[in-house]
């Protein structure tokens, strides 16, 4: 794997532990007095944050192994786009899923909604909502950033 996809691919699970360590913290009283948080503080709009910029940087990776690069200005919407048009729109990530799993196919048009679907919520919910409304969409957030990840992992790492 190319060091600087490997350096994307890491920087996703790092963004993805933060998450999931965020999570933790919003919802268990123990680290709250461990960390000295306010025992009423929640901090789920970084969990969904950290959770879209760990599908991101793993959208980035993959379209790295390809020699596909993003950059500013509207450095996400390119990636999403590039995401789309190189992987889901040609089908070639669909291809990739279905070899390497036999029965559990996950279709890449899911991947994709788990991308958009994320980047929407992390400008929604962390610019216009309070952070203790967001348990819901954090969760969701984790759980689509373990699909969307692992899926991503999988392909590069083969």
């Amino acid at each position: 794997m190319d060091s600087k996809v490997k350096i994307y691919l890491e920087r996703a699970e790092n963004e993805f532990r933060l998450a999931r360590a965020v999570l933790n913290l919003s919802t268990k009283e123990n680290l709250k007095i461990e960390l000295l948080a306010n025992p009423d503080d929640t901090f789920y709009s970084a969990v969904i944050s950290h959770a879209y910029y760990s599908i991101f940087y793993s959208a980035k990776a993959i379209l790295l192994s390809k020699g596909i690069k993003t950059e500013t200005p509207e450095e996400h919407k390119k990636t999403f786009f590039a995401f789309k048009e190189n992987f889901v729109d040609s089908g070639l990530l669909d291809k990739e899923m279905i070899r390497i799993y036999d029965d559990i196919i996950v279709k890449a048009d899911e991947l994709l909604s788990l991308f958009a679907y994320e980047k929407w919520k992390r400008g929604h919910f962390t610019y216009r909502t309070i952070a203790q409304a967001n348990i819901e969409p954090a969760q969701e957030s984790i759980d689509n950033t373990i699909k969307f990840l692992s899926n991503i992992k999988v392909v590069l790492e083969k």
